[in-house]
């Protein structure tokens, strides 16, 4: 999301975040909790959740939580440790700020959003067509 910034306004951006710890096997947040803040992975591993399912593994240099500073809407997914994890936190205020000063971080932000929503309707997409098989194969058996 921060790629295309000036390696100046990135300092500047890192030096207002705060850095936290978690350990391994941490719920950082959960599904359907209020949220107004963006994280981003130091080092670790996080699994973006919703129940049991799966939804993205997440390392090194990713974000998550992205969603929550842009609309009121409680969190769409939870979000757990695999191994013990560094990240910054952004707050919606903070974004806004880096916003009015390097608007090039809004664009970044839309690419990010529509690259994890084309990768969770192929992920929806291959679900159907597996189940899809799945239910004409009994089917099929029955025949032969």
């Amino acid at each position: 999301m921060f790629k295309e910034l000036r390696d100046d306004f990135l300092v500047r951006l890192a030096s207002i975040m705060d850095e936290i710890s978690f350990p391994a096997k941490h719920t950082i947040f959960t599904q359907g909790q209020e949220g107004k803040s963006l994280y981003i992975v130091v080092s670790g591993q996080v699994l973006v959740h919703i129940g049991s399912q799966e939804l993205a593994q997440l390392e090194q240099g990713t974000c998550f939580g992205e969603m929550s500073l842009f609309d009121a809407e409680p969190r769409s997914a939870s979000v757990t440790t695999l191994a013990p994890c560094e990240c910054l936190v952004l707050t919606q205020q903070q974004l806004y700020d880096a916003i009015e000063e390097t608007p090039g971080i809004a664009i970044n932000i839309i690419r990010l959003l529509t690259r994890r929503i084309r990768e969770l309707n192929q992920k929806i997409n291959a679900q159907e067509a597996a189940n899809q098989r799945m239910a004409t194969y009994p089917r099929d058996y029955q025949r032969g």
